[in-house]
Parts: C-alpha cells; structure tokens; sequence
C-alpha cells in the first residue's frame, strides 16, 4: 500500500509539478535607475522590455535585460549602459540600471565637402577648398531630457546654406506619438547638370547659378521597442539660372527656371539589431513612399531596404543587405533619374560613379572578423590637462577586418550612349578595415575593386552628435 501511495506521488510530481518548475516566473518590485542625470526616467522606462510589476519568466531574464541595454545604448543618449538583476527573494527581483551620459551639446565648427563622398572630393576634385562648405553648427541633443532634438546651422563657403530642425519623440503619456519640423535655405554657385560616362558634370558661375529652400513637418508613431512609422508633409522650391537653364534645359521637372512642390513620404521601419551603428547581431526592415505634386510634373518613388547581421562566433559575423529603389516618372527630367550613387544607394567600388535610370538595386554580403580593440589612457600626467581629461569619456576603439561582394542592377528606360553601368550587372569586391569608436563613430577604410578594372582605396565614416 505505501508503496502504491509512494508511487501515485512520484506521478504526481512528474506530471504535475515538472509544468510549475518549467513556469517559474520572477516578479519585478522596483526598477532602479543610476547616472541619468539630464535623462527623464521616463524616456529609460520606454526602451525597457519590462515595466515595475511584470512576470518574467526565469529562464527569459538573462535575454531581455540584454535588450534593455541594447535599446538604451542604441538611443545615442549614454556612452555606457549596465543592467543587472538583485534577488530579492525566490519570486520578486529588483533591476539596476547604470548609465553613462553622453554630452549634449556642441557648438561645431562645421567643414565637409559637397561631394557626395570623400572619394569624389578627395581625388576626382583634387581636394578643392573651393568644393567645401564650412561655418558653425550648434546641436542640442536631449534638450528637455526627452531625447528630443535641436539643430541650428550657418554655413558658407561651396554653398550659402541656414538650417533649423526640431525633433520631439514623445507627445503622449504612453509615449507612442512624436513629432518633428525642419527648416533649409540654399544657395550655390556650381550645379551638377549632367552624367556622363556614368559620373557627375558640373556647372560652376561666379554668381548663385541655383537656389532654394524647402519646410517640413512630421508625425512620428512607435507602437512598440522596434517598430517606427512616420509621415512627413513638406514644400519647397527650387530656381535655376539663365546659365544653368542653358547648361542642362531639362533639370528641373518643369523644364523651367522654377520650380515649385508639395511632397508626401510615408515609412515603416522594424529595426531590432545589438548596435545600430554598427550591428553584429540582429535584422531591420525599412520601406518607404515618396510622392511629390507638381501639377503635370509629379513623381512617385518607393524604397525598400533589408539588413540582416548574424553572429557565427563571438569575434565574427556576416551581414547581409539589399536596397531597391524605383521611381515612376512623369518626364525624362535630370534631377528625378539620378538612382544608384545618391542617399543609401551606394555600392562599394562604385564610389566615383553615379547611373540615371528608373529602378536600382543591389546585394551586399559581408564577413567580418575582430581583430581587437585599443583604448586610450585616461591619464596623461600635463597639469590642467590631466584634469579634464579625467572627465572625457573612455576612448575605446574596436577594430574589424572584413571581405565583401556587391552585386546590383539599374534599368534606365532610355538609357544613354555613354552610360557603361546602367542595364547591366554590377559586380564590386574588396577588402576593408572598419574602426569603431565612441558616439557611434565608424570610419570604413577599403580596398575593392570593380568589373570596368577600376581598383582603390576608399574611406567613409562619420560620427553622431
């Protein structure tokens, strides 16, 4: 008899208590937040997969206090972010968050070639001072403690230009609407008024051959971590002069001097990745719809961009990316053909070259390999020096080696005697060293090579303030 009831517990533990134990939850009791001393609290609760008083599953607390650290990090707001965990008993648990704040405002001196990558300027144009726009930038990140923006731009030099954008995530207590405005006024006295041989033909006056100015407003909507969608109104207006009319009669849709324009953009972005400077380790879906109205001259354009990275060892990843883009045009105007070579549409390899079409699109695969990382000493030991560097953040740098290949394609309806590019397959390769750095540094130095023989070193980069 003991032995039956013996075994009927035995029963009873397998097949009743083994579902408790696989259940097991954690109870959050307070949220514990150290460092955010501009940063609202509030603005650290929206990127938390958790809030005070979730139920977490025990073996899933490890996985989402990495995507609390990630999506904090990822906020450009703190140059380091610590998420731990402090038991208060078998059920209830308090989490730490630890973080360093970044600095928020810069007055910069502004100075960058009008190219439309180092490359260009560096080599094509001789690295001509007369080809850079230089002047002053004031930036205000996290102006309120909200994550919220403001940049303020006067600029001189290749371009008269004045800039004035305003960007507040957040407008509603569930923090799931924002919005953002924007000003640019420009003047230039050199425009590209044609390609040739597949690359960029300027026009340059000693008066302003072109100008323009151009308004925006934009609702933004973020129902959850990783989902974002957006819709932007803007108008503007674009003028051309004599010269540049003569120079290229069919620049602008209207085939006129002016042009004037009211757009519409929609888009959709998922983004879920460990870094998005730099990711080694997640995916992102973005799509996007453009349309202008213009009487007779409208334009309507769709993009569609994939990115997947994957870990394959904890010193090695493989990315992957395409990019389509397709424009339905209303006339054979210059300035709406321009495809592959402008915005996210860059193929490496083909950084001196530019193809007109209606539809461009391309793969890139990629291996990269860590070969280490370097910081800098805190201490240098100069006096006054030595003081304010002990309040700089650390400066730690890490170092990729990878190998990649493109392929792409750009249809042009009317294709041109000179263009060797368009309507046919592209094919690039090469080798490269990425170097990353604090406030999402990345600078991108390449070797690679093309299908027309052309071979070089290429550098990009850039820094996020």
């Amino acid at each position: 008899m003991y032995k039956s009831i013996a075994l009927a517990g035995v029963f009873f533990l397998f097949f009743f208590g083994m579902p408790f134990q696989t259940n097991a939850q954690y109870t959050i009791n307070n949220i514990w937040m150290e460092g955010n001393v501009k940063t609202k609290p509030n603005i650290i609760f929206r990127e938390l997969p958790y809030a005070i008083g979730s139920n977490i599953p025990t073996d899933s607390l490890s996985i989402l206090n990495t995507i609390a650290q990630q999506q904090l990090y990822n906020t450009s707001l703190f140059n380091d972010v610590t998420v731990s965990t402090e038991f208060i008993d078998s059920a209830h648990i308090d989490i730490r968050i630890k973080v360093s704040e970044r600095w928020y405002f810069f007055p910069l001196p502004y100075f960058r070639w009008v190219d439309r990558n180092f490359n260009e300027w560096w080599n094509t144009q001789n690295h001509s001072l007369d080809r850079v726009n230089y002047g002053m930038t004031l930036k205000q990140a996290n102006a309120t403690g909200n994550n919220d923006k403001i940049t303020l731009g006067l600029i001189t030099g290749y371009s008269q230009q004045s800039v004035l954008r305003y960007q507040f995530p957040y407008l509603d207590k569930k923090m799931h609407f924002g919005m953002g405005m924007g000003w640019q006024y420009y003047a230039q006295k050199e425009m590209n008024t044609a390609t040739r041989f597949d690359k960029q033909v300027f026009t340059k006056t000693r008066n302003y051959i072109q100008n323009g100015y151009r308004a925006n407003v934009n609702l933004l909507y973020r129902p959850n971590l990783f989902e974002r969608h957006s819709l932007q109104i803007g108008f503007g207006k674009l003028e051309i002069s004599d010269t540049g009319l003569l120079a290229q009669p069919k620049y602008l849709p209207n085939y006129a001097k002016s042009f004037s324009y009211v757009d519409v953009s929609v888009a959709f972005s998922k983004l879920r990745f460990d870094y998005n400077a730099y990711p080694t380790q997640g995916n992102s879906n973005e799509f996007s719809i453009y349309h202008r109205f213009s009487g007779g001259n409208n334009l309507t354009s769709f993009q569609l961009r994939n990115i997947v990275a994957h870990k394959i060892s904890p010193s090695a990843f493989l990315y992957f990316e395409n990019n389509t883009q397709a424009k339905i045009l209303s006339n054979r105007n210059y300035i709406d053909s321009r495809v592959m070579g402008y915005g996210t549409m860059q193929m490496n390899g083909l950084e001196y070259y530019v193809i007109d079409g209606n539809v461009g699109s391309f793969i890139k695969a990629e291996v990269h390999h860590k070969l280490g990382s370097f910081t800098l000493p805190k201490k240098i030991g100069i006096g006054i020096v030595d003081k304010i560097n002990k309040n700089l953040p650390v400066m730690k740098y890490n170092f990729w080696l990878k190998a990649f290949t493109n392929l792409g394609y750009v249809y042009s309806e009317r294709p041109t005697n000179a263009s060797k590019l368009s309507n046919t397959l592209l094919r690039t390769a090469g080798i490269g060293l990425d170097i990353i750095g604090i406030y999402d540094l990345v600078i991108k130095i390449d070797y690679s090579m093309n299908q027309l023989g052309d071979k070089g070193v290429y550098l990009r980069g850039g820094i996020n303030f």
